[in-house]
């Protein structure tokens, strides 16, 4: 998703006057950063949700 957003936004030069192109642009911007959105939000899911080790405490003396 973030690749082909970078994909759409680099594709288009920059200052086009055309709308669909800048229309093109702007969706290209809009699904990398959704992608971006999404990528975080898996990472901080797992780190989250990671099973800690159970600590087994021996006061044996």
């Amino acid at each position: 998703m973030f690749v082909f957003g970078l994909v759409m936004f680099y594709s288009v030069e920059i200052g086009q006057k055309d709308q669909l192109l800048r229309v093109i642009k702007n969706t290209g911007t809009f699904i990398g950063l959704s992608g971006m959105g999404v990528t975080l939000a898996g990472i901080l899911l797992h780190l989250i949700n990671r099973n800690e080790p159970t600590v087994k405490e021996s006061f044996d003396v």
